[in-house]
């Protein structure tokens, strides 16, 4: 102590100064080596966190990373194997790409990581949490559950609306037969109709004085720019201490959005609740907005009620989660059997054999079209809607494939790279749908290697809605229409974004295959 009075008498202002600077200094060099030699060269006697790529300090990994996460994963996994981590600044990142691995977290382990990490501009969007697919695991994500899958989305529920989805989709084959001979941007006519579908099952043609096609061309901005937000980094994410700032304006972005979504929300359900209080004026309606307002009157004294937030984040998933997967998937399907016209000649034989020339595709014929049913379960195969599915969050520390977890890591389950897989899938890159015409698969996620909805408690609560509006649709599409490409255009197939889409739009000419004009009204 003396000896440091001593120098700190005799240094003057400026010595003190230079000398507190490289004291600084060394103190952050040494410190950020600490931390880097106990980030990456723990103790071998204590339990190892998974391998994984050597990152900076500070930030990580972040430098090295792809904007193709999934295709990113894939080429770390050949080099580290099924089980392995990253670093995104200080959040810890562990990626599964085997069946193995996944069935540890999404089914022996699946209370421990069935929460999600919410980022950012999930919050903002699901209005804290008040939503199915951000909820927090509990009482409340359970009751939200029920609603959608055993009452809101039940066979029985969906069959009351079928005559709501097929108004919309021959509303687009009647567009497409207006234009004969002419190219098409598909994808732009499937995502306006995949959102008219699912907005017409929302709220119908109920609601008065609210002009359901006016709301489509502002639904389709504002669903192209949240899911657009939600595939950009956010420097928020990897360093939650600075999430306050939101130094890249991505939350306020987003808030922006859900405000708009919100006033259309609340100017439709405002409308609805006018209706059925004024005497005289209350009528019965097919749709989720009437079954929510009703089960909300009826849950108002339960210990967890269907407040009206609730409704909204219930409506804001369907109309964002049911809307760009199932028009992508579609997209995808005509893309991949145009590029294989043996594929596309199978379904209309079969069409043609189980419908007729002479008749219109019902929803009621699909489940007599199994090679149908094969092309959608390959294209899901190929291109699952969410690559990664969505996160889980480990809710306290566990193993993984003999690996130590922390609580609070973030989980990934690279879907995309498992169906592609060689060592489990026969010539993995080609689109075969014969490999489905086994009645072993389905949607359930009872077979880890087919999980393109997930699997265990957080797996997508809106199949059977996706199963029957992309079937239909697409039987709609090939039994009506021979498809071409335009001379100039070559089919690009390759994908993009964190909800996988197509780079390059499909753009393609209709050509009416059936000779009754009313078939296209």
């Amino acid at each position: 102590m003396e000896f440091l009075s001593t120098l700190c008498r005799d240094l003057n202002p400026k010595d003190w100064y230079d000398h507190s600077t490289t004291l600084f200094l060394a103190f952050l060099v040494i410190s950020a080596v600490t931390y880097y030699a106990w980030l990456y060269f723990p103790n071998p006697k204590a339990q190892r966190l998974p391998p994984g790529p050597l990152g900076l300090p500070i930030v990580g990994n972040l430098l090295s990373l792809d904007p193709l996460f999934h295709s990113y994963f894939a080429r770390l996994a050949q080099i580290y194997g099924p089980i392995f981590k990253v670093r995104f600044g200080s959040k810890l990142v562990i990626v599964l790409t085997s069946p193995a691995m996944a069935r540890e977290v999404l089914k022996d382990q699946d209370t421990v990581f069935a929460n999600r990490n919410m980022v950012a501009v999930a919050r903002v969007f699901s209005y804290g949490g008040s939503d199915i697919a951000w909820a927090s695991y509990g009482p409340e994500w359970r009751m939200l559950r029920k609603v959608c899958v055993a009452k809101m989305l039940s066979n029985t529920t969906l069959d009351s609306v079928y005559y709501l989805r097929r108004k919309e989709v021959r509303k687009t084959m009647s567009y497409f037969y207006s234009r004969p001979g002419r190219p098409v941007n598909v994808g732009e006519q499937l995502f306006l109709t995949a959102l008219n579908v699912t907005t017409s099952m929302m709220w119908g043609g109920t609601v008065e004085g609210v002009e359901r096609d006016s709301l489509g061309a502002e639904f389709r901005e504002l669903v192209s720019e949240i899911t657009q937000l939600f595939g950009k980094p956010n420097v928020s994410d990897f360093f939650p201490c600075l999430a306050r700032f939101d130094l890249q304006g991505a939350e306020k972005q987003m808030r922006e959005l859900v405000t708009r979504l919100d006033g259309l929300f609340e100017k439709v359900i405002g409308q609805r609740m006018k209706m059925e209080g004024e005497e005289g004026t209350r009528k019965e309606s097919n749709d989720f907005l009437q079954f929510l307002l009703k089960l909300k009157e009826e849950d108002g004294d339960s210990k967890i009620p269907l407040t009206i937030t609730r409704v909204k984040g219930l409506l804001l998933d369907m109309v964002v989660g049911g809307t760009e997967t199932s028009a992508n998937t579609i997209e995808f399907a005509m893309a991949e059997m145009m590029n294989n016209p043996e594929v596309m000649k199978r379904v209309q034989e079969e069409l043609e054999a189980v419908v007729g020339k002479d008749s219109m595709v019902e929803e009621s014929h699909i489940h007599k079209l199994p090679y149908l049913q094969a092309v959608m379960k390959e294209t899901l195969r190929l291109h699952p809607p969410l690559p990664l599915l969505l996160n889980h969050c480990s809710s306290e520390a566990t193993t993984v494939g003999g690996y130590k977890i922390p609580k609070g890591s973030q989980v990934f389950v690279n879907a995309w790279a498992i169906h592609r897989d060689p060592s489990m899938w026969e010539k993995p890159f080609e689109f075969d749908p014969t490999r489905f015409l086994d009645s072993e698969w389905d949607y359930s996620g009872n077979n880890l290697n087919y999980i393109p909805f997930g699997s265990g408690r957080r797996s997508c609560a809106g199949i059977a809605m996706a199963d029957r509006t992309v079937l239909y649709f697409l039987a709609m599409l090939v039994h009506l229409f021979n498809w071409t490409l335009p001379q100039e255009k070559k089919l690009d197939i390759s994908e993009k974004g964190i909800v996988l889409n197509m780079k390059t739009p499909l753009v393609a000419i209709p050509i009416p295959r059936l000779s009754n004009p009313t078939f296209y009204e």
